[in-house]
């Protein structure tokens, strides 16, 4: 009963995880498509005005983010939706027929949590610092009026659709870091698991060695009393 509470939770997390990766992956991969394959991540711009005469401003990109950052962030994403899909079918199957991991699979199961945990934080860390520097620019650094936000609502005549970049992102750090906090309750889990079955390993052992060793005293003894009746 204990085992199946404890299968039951794991599964918990990991249907946790993937729904916040899935929440991280749908506006990441809308925004890929509103700006064209373009990565706002740790884009520099400035503001310049249009011509001499005229003092209206425009936002001009000097440097557009690397797209391999919007592509590892989103690949990161999807990893962990699948793996996750695929963690909740395994342990409900588990649970349907009374199955356990095996040693061996649980301390497997500790090493890709541990690595998952370690890549949704790089990804969340790149999608948050990333973000910032590219609010940074369309704010000069928090000098003009207008917030991150509100510039959402300001065509930025930059050729794409600027209209919800900032929800979109907004969303998706919120899924990436909710899912990196599931995949650390996950490795905890999955660590106290390894544990349970490493002193389980050890209580076997020693209950086949006292075994032995009673069977040997028993065996023992039966020599001594067959020896002191041949004496006799």
């Amino acid at each position: 009963m204990a085992l199946d509470k404890f299968v039951l939770g794991q599964c918990v997390l990991y249907l946790s995880s993937f729904v916040v990766s899935f929440v991280a992956v749908a506006p990441l991969s809308e925004n890929a498509e509103d700006f064209g394959g373009r990565c706002l991540l740790f884009t520099r711009g400035v503001w310049q005005n249009e011509n001499i005469t005229v003092s209206k401003q425009r936002f001009v990109v000097e440097d557009w983010g690397p797209e391999s950052s919007c592509s590892f962030v989103t690949f990161v994403g999807i990893a962990s939706l699948v793996l996750s899909a695929v963690q909740v079918w395994r342990l409900l199957f588990f649970l349907c027929k009374g199955h356990d991991d095996s040693i061996f699979n649980s301390f497997l199961n500790l090493l890709i949590s541990s690595f998952a945990v370690f890549v949704v934080f790089l990804s969340s860390t790149i999608i948050s610092v990333g973000f910032n520097l590219w609010c940074d620019a369309l704010t000069e650094s928090g000098t003009l009026a207008s917030s991150c936000e509100d510039l959402q609502d300001t065509d930025l005549e930059l050729g794409l659709d600027n209209s919800s970049f900032y929800d979109q992102f907004a969303i998706a750090q919120f899924g990436l870091w909710a899912a990196w906090l599931t995949w650390l309750g996950i490795t905890i889990m999955a660590f106290l698991k390894v544990y349970h079955n490493y002193r389980q390993e050890d209580l076997l052992d020693s209950l086949i060695h006292e075994k032995e060793f009673l069977l040997g005293r028993s065996s023992r003894r039966g020599s001594d009393v067959h020896e002191i009746n041949a004496m006799i």
